[in-house]
């Protein structure tokens, strides 16, 4: 127990967390949802502090584009293009190795979603879109996770603490997503690292607050930060709705099977991500053999990557496929069913 009162020393010097809340955090379990660049600092955070098992789950890989704001990674992890859950889990590894780092290289979804909220104690926003927020939020109000959106791009963020039948759930706050085009991207307005700093925080405090029992410190808002225009705001969300569609109906609709599989455009990546209905694992040594005589093909434990004309497809072993050089979403299924399979 020493060298775990030497590790954390400072922080159970802090009142608000002391011998007990670290404890607490030893035993606590956080599911990190999208390993980006909020995902990334989130990790490194909530590891640092001795949360005691990290549950990190990312569809991604690392590219130089990301090493602008997302810390943990490193340009290694970009050329040899290592999945973003693997090289976090490596790097919050060699941060805390007293602590249980589990990574997930997947695509959050209605398939899954249950099952990796099932034994969590807290949800960390680190994705990109609001239907997969909406998915998070409908599976941690019918399992009762607490769970922290946040979001950021310009230097522009927001953060908003969600406590399920005790107080507003996200759709309460936004009961239908921002119209497509209505609001500016990372890839349009690009993002500075400070305001993925900020709000990355404040979502870790909040996360340390709920997991020591110290709810009353929680800051019950939506926040919101400009930290070009130096502009700070906290906006009171009131009480929960009693007409809201998940938490006051219990109509849990992103939860809903789908039939066919799941493909959807990767904002700015000019690429299409492209899942197959049902969990499958795809051995990717025969699948790259296979290919060979049709493209060029390289690979790692993780991925493999072929590549063919103007079209690059990348696979994983979940056999969820990103496919770079389209928008279409009917091309690329077309580019998956022929090299890939059905």
């Amino acid at each position: 127990m020493k060298s775990q009162n030497d590790r954390y020393s400072r922080q159970i010097l802090f009142a608000g967390i002391g011998r007990e809340g670290q404890s607490r955090l030893l035993e606590s379990r956080a599911l990190i949802v999208g390993c980006g660049a909020l995902g990334s600092a989130q990790a490194e955070a909530l590891a640092r502090a001795g949360v005691g098992t990290l549950r990190i789950v990312d569809r991604d890989f690392v590219e130089s584009s990301n090493l602008q704001r997302q810390t943990m990674f490193t340009e290694s992890d970009a050329s040899e293009r290592l999945p973003k859950a693997i090289a976090c889990a490596n790097h919050v590894r060699e941060i805390n190795s007293e602590i249980r780092v589990e990574a997930e290289i997947a695509d959050v979804n209605h398939s899954n979603i249950e099952r990796l909220i099932r034994d969590c104690d807290v949800l960390l926003d680190g994705t990109d879109n609001f239907s997969t927020r909406y998915l998070i939020n409908d599976a941690c109000v019918k399992h009762n996770v607490k769970w922290i959106y946040g979001a950021a791009v310009g230097s522009y963020g927001v953060t908003m603490t969600i406590q399920p039948h005790d107080g507003p759930c996200l759709r309460c706050v936004f009961p239908e997503a921002p119209p497509a085009a209505s609001a500016p991207t990372c890839d349009t307005a690009g993002v500075i690292m400070p305001i993925i700093s900020v709000v990355a925080a404040v979502q870790v405090t909040e996360a340390l607050k709920l997991l020591t029992g110290h709810t009353e410190s929680l800051h019950k808002s939506l926040m919101q930060f400009d930290v070009w225009r130096n502009e700070w705001r906290r906006i009171a969300v009131g009480e929960r709705v009693p007409t809201c569609l998940t938490c006051g109906l219990g109509c849990f609709e992103t939860l809903q099977a789908d039939s066919r599989d799941f493909a959807a455009v990767l904002c700015g990546r000019h690429a299409v991500q492209v899942s197959p209905s049902q969990p499958v694992q795809v051995d990717l040594l025969a699948l790259g053999q296979r290919l060979r005589s049709a493209g060029e093909v390289k690979g790692n434990d993780y991925l493999l990557r072929f590549r063919t004309g103007d079209y690059e497809l990348t696979v994983f072993q979940d056999a969820r496929s990103i496919i770079r050089g389209t928008d279409d979403i009917a091309t690329a299924r077309s580019l998956y069913a022929k090299y890939v399979g059905n």
